[in-house]
């Protein structure tokens, strides 16, 4: 009887770094990884003995750290490491490989023998070796979970009090056991990912491999477990013959071989003759014979799975995560909103985004996409839908020096583009913060520290690669759709899902950057002297005002500013205004370049519930609106009160030459609070000041907001190009020009391309 469960067949080495010098193992590692195996795994030799704490040669643990960095894309592996310290400690060790590694660890461990281990009394019906790693095994997973609650763990061998959890690794982390009595395989059935065999001490015996599997097979299903969960990897000392090998595979459902050798020619022979023919025969046998392939998640994650969605049936090589995957708590939520997704949809180019949106629009299910997923209006995730999550996407690439071409991907973040161009004395004026995605900011409008002087971000984009809401994928430029073109340029998120920027860039050498704060008894008055300065002020200056919650009765203004120059005389005449608005109780003022003011950083997306802002545009900051500001924000409702200023040369561009048609506005205004009714009562008593909205930094949904993000010229325009490019109104979780939504629950039909 046939035990193949299906599983991908993998071939590898197994190295001793006890028996090999540094540079011989290095060398091996280097062509196995050359050679195109699966698996390089270091073994702990002296595990199963009494001699771990008296091993000589080379430990195991820092010696894959080392062949991680002599290596780039085969998977790594510990064979048989006796976890003899804290399983919180092991975790995070293992967590942190991983992230290096990019998601290339896996992690065999076998049991520590009792007497290094320190165990004196035996959990119940075990050895105590083997309770010690059926303790461990559950630390890890919790300890990768991160889902924010401590971990605590009472058992004989491990007592975890209240662990901080993490640092999360970059993928689910595999576990296989290795030992031979049954009390290690029912730990192996119960907690583990895979069961290891050693067969390096004899030839393989093809009765011995079926018997194991047997009884690790009846040791499953009396756990309750699938087998087929349970990948079966096989040490050989000899490389036994190609036919062995596919038998092994489709007879006694071996899915991985590793081969513990010292011969840099027998490596290299195992990875190019070997296993290209037994890959070959073992899909020839499983297509004749009709094998299900494996199921790619446990028990444990299918069980987390939302109702709606069809996983199975996701794109071939679209990589995911699940509500079950050990990833899930760090990508269910955003910078500012919780969520609880059922899947997210990682693609790494175009022709998978379009693969990923073209399957997710069949699913009755909300559809969010998300870029870095920072952005305050951008609703980057959802319950129980789908994310289309453009993070891969990343890559930043000048195309031309001498017109300062750039093409971005839209999951790069603002901080990275302005690392990338400031070797050329290049910038791009992108919002105020280093950890924003370009997506978002780049399709809604872009009002950043360089605006005044160099406009919006979207006025520097010159052409796009757009997937369209039924998977078609366009280039677009002024030529080449143009109406797209003028749409995505401030309405992006209705028409499709950018995948490639293309902007031309600004020469920007560094520049001053200013951190003011000021105590504050009129604000109207402040208010109103410094729009006064901001509409007087040369174009190089760009300040935003930042107010916060009156303390005893005294309201702290912040001014950051960036003037473009780095002459400080320059700097000084153009902050020296400013500084007599009000009593100065703070001051920064440096020359610096533009990464230090957008710099790298890396966002914590932990998001809790909703954010409740309101934002607007507006021409001038008149006396009324101050007055009506200074009451908002002394009314202790608003926590978070911003004005960034505009005009300059986001003015010079025509209403009508993009979707983002505020361009009369000289500010942009913003208040984040804790209640979305008393917020909104206050705002909407404002609306009398607003020329119309901001859509980037606005969360109330209401349809009448619609009006007030885009004017009805705009508007109109919009939903012809809506109802030509995304008729099912696929893109309808932001602010949607649509008329009228479809149910969320209906799947949509595909439309024929435009």
């Amino acid at each position: 009887m046939s035990r193949d469960h299906g599983h991908p067949v993998r071939f590898g080495i197994v190295l001793d770094p006890a028996h090999l010098t540094p540079h011989a193992l290095t060398e091996l590692a280097r062509v196995a990884d050359e050679a195109g195996l699966d698996l390089l795994a270091v073994a702990d030799t002296t595990a199963a003995t009494e001699q771990v704490s008296k091993r000589s040669g080379l430990d195991p643990w820092t010696t894959l750290a080392w062949v991680a960095g002599a290596t780039s894309r085969i998977t790594l592996a510990t064979h048989a490491l006796a976890p003899t310290g804290p399983a919180t400690v092991l975790a995070r060790a293992a967590a942190n490989l991983d992230l290096m590694t990019n998601g290339r660890l896996e992690l065999g461990l076998t049991a520590v023998p009792a007497t290094v281990s320190g165990i004196s009394s035996p959990a119940v019906g075990v050895r105590p070796e083997a309770g010690a790693l059926g303790e461990t095994i559950p630390i890890l997973r919790s300890m990768w979970a991160t889902d924010g609650n401590p971990v605590h763990a009472a058992g004989p061998a491990h007592r975890v009090p209240g662990a901080d959890p993490g640092p999360a690794p970059a993928h689910d982390v595999p576990i296989w056991l290795s030992g031979t009595d049954d009390t290690l395989v029912d730990v192996a059935v119960r907690t583990a990912d895979g069961w290891w065999m050693d067969a390096t001490a004899s030839d393989v015996d093809p009765s011995t491999v079926s018997s194991a599997q047997f009884r690790l097979d009846v040791a499953a299903r009396r756990a309750r477990r699938d087998p087929a969960e349970i990948r079966r990897l096989l040490t050989v000392g000899t490389i036994p013959a190609v036919s062995d090998l596919v038998r092994l595979a489709v007879e006694h459902g071996i899915d991985t071989v590793v081969l513990a050798t010292t011969d840099s020619a027998a490596v290299q022979r195992f990875a190019t003759e070997v296993a290209p023919a037994v890959r070959d025969l073992v899909a020839a046998a499983r297509a004749s014979r009709g094998t299900r392939p494996a199921p790619t998640r446990s028990a444990r994650v299918r069980a987390a799975r939302r109702d709606g969605i069809h996983y199975d049936d996701v794109p071939a090589g679209l990589e995911t995560v699940e509500p079950g995957d050990t990833r899930y708590a760090g990508m269910r939520s955003t910078y500012l909103r919780g969520g609880r997704p059922g899947l997210v949809l990682l693609p790494r180019d175009t022709v998978q985004v379009a693969q990923a949106l073209t399957w997710a629009r069949t699913q009755p299910v909300p559809l969010a996409i998300r870029s870095g997923g920072h952005g305050i209006s951008g609703r980057s995730t959802n319950d129980g839908g789908i994310v289309l999550d453009l993070r891969h996407l990343n890559d930043i690439e000048v195309l031309d020096p001498t017109t300062r071409r750039v093409r971005i991907g839209p999951g790069a973040r603002w901080g990275e583009v302005a690392e990338a161009l400031e070797p050329h004395g290049w910038a791009l004026t992108s919002g105020d913060y280093g950890g924003v995605g370009v997506g978002g900011l780049a399709t809604a409008g872009g009002l950043g520290f360089l605006a005044r002087q160099h406009g919006l971000t979207i006025d520097h984009l010159r052409a796009a690669d757009v997937v369209l809401a039924d998977g078609t994928i366009v280039r677009t430029d002024d030529q080449h759709h143009p109406d797209l073109f003028w749409g995505i340029r401030g309405a992006g998120g209705n028409l499709g899902v950018v995948t490639a920027f293309e902007f031309e860039v600004d020469q920007v050498g560094d520049v001053g950057f200013a951190q003011l704060a000021f105590a504050v008894d009129d604000l109207a008055g402040y208010l109103q002297d410094f729009g006064a300065l901001v509409e007087a002020a040369p174009r190089d200056l760009t300040p935003f005002l930042i107010v916060g919650r009156p303390r005893g009765g005294r309201v702290v203004a912040q001014v950051m500013a960036v003037v473009n120059s780095d002459d400080p005389d320059t700097i000084i005449d153009r902050l020296q205004p400013f500084a007599h608005l009000a009593p100065v109780v703070q001051q920064s003022v440096q020359v610096m370049p533009y990464t230090g003011v957008v710099h790298r950083t890396e966002n914590v997306h932990d998001g809790q519930g909703e954010p409740v802002t309101r934002s607007a545009v507006l021409e001038h900051l008149t006396p009324q609106f101050a007055e009506d500001a200074e009451q908002l924000v002394r009314s202790g409702e608003v926590y978070f009160f911003q004005i960034r200023s505009a005009g300059g040369a986001v003015n010079d561009v025509p209403v009508d030459a993009t979707a983002y048609a505020h361009r009369k506005a000289n500010f942009q205004v913003v208040a984040f609070a804790a209640s979305r009714e008393r917020l909104d009562r206050r705002w909407d008593a404002m609306s009398h000041h607003y020329s119309g909205i901001y859509s980037s930094f606005e969360t109330d949904l209401r349809p009448e907001r619609i009006a007030e993000v885009f004017p009805e010229r705009t508007l109109n325009r919009l939903r012809e190009l809506k109802d030509r490019y995304d008729p099912n109104n696929v893109f309808r979780h932001n602010h949607s020009v649509a008329g009228v939504a479809p149910a969320e629950t209906a799947p949509l039909a595909l439309p024929a391309a435009p």
